[in-house]
């Protein structure tokens, strides 16, 4: 679960190529901070931080922050997921000169109160489709269902899926596939109000999450 859950929660795309803006490179488990070496951007990035922080009930699960080159369109972004009891909230923040230190990114506030909306929920660790009866009540900003699909080829190739409750702002980041290493990473989001059905699909390049808790 945690493999798969890291794919939405962190939505760093740490690409090294461009001979635009050198950003640091790194990730921690566990502190909001951290350093490593400098990298060279694609022409259209930034220097980001991703800050995720991954919890089931009110406990604390996992911590996750990552420095490195992310895309203007997702600076500033945060919103949250939830799937079965587990929820990821994240944020990201940006700064736009060589090897910058970003701020440290702001998380949405928790918010417990049910909004209403109820999905699916599931998680598949060996396809690109699941499906089951059991459900989740949406809570907060959460108001899409989503299902998500993962799909990860190069020397390490695998594919997963899950369902759940998301913010809107995970449906309106766009489209875009990474590769780096020899790996592809592709993933999916299939999002709808859970009333109108209405879907629109993206995909996000989270290659260093994939590095990080895959290889």
């Amino acid at each position: 679960m945690r493999s798969v859950l890291g794919f939405l929660a962190v939505l760093l795309a740490l690409v090294s190529a461009g001979q635009a803006l050198s950003c640091i490179q790194c990730v921690s488990p566990r502190n909001p901070s951290c350093d490593g070496l400098s990298v060279s951007c694609l022409l259209d990035n930034v220097c980001g931080a991703s800050y995720t922080v991954t919890t089931s009930g009110f406990s604390v699960v996992t911590r996750n922050y990552m420095r490195g080159c992310v895309t203007k369109n997702q600076c500033n972004l945060q919103g949250s997921i939830s799937v079965i009891n587990v929820m990821n909230r994240f944020g990201v923040s940006c700064c736009n000169t060589d090897n910058c230190n970003p701020s440290l990114p702001t998380l949405p506030a928790v918010n417990t109160t049910f909004n209403e909306l109820v999905c699916r929920t599931c998680i598949s660790a060996d396809s690109d489709w699941c499906y089951t009866k059991d459900t989740v009540h949406c809570t907060g900003d959460e108001n899409m269902c989503l299902l998500q699909t993962t799909s990860i080829t190069g020397a390490v190739s695998m594919n997963t899926a899950l369902r759940g409750c998301a913010t809107k702002s995970l449906c309106d980041l766009g489209q875009q596939t990474a590769e780096n290493a020899g790996q592809k990473v592709d993933v999916r989001f299939i999002c709808t109000s859970g009333t109108a059905g209405l879907y629109s699909g993206l995909t996000l390049s989270l290659v260093a999450i994939l590095l990080t808790n895959i290889i």
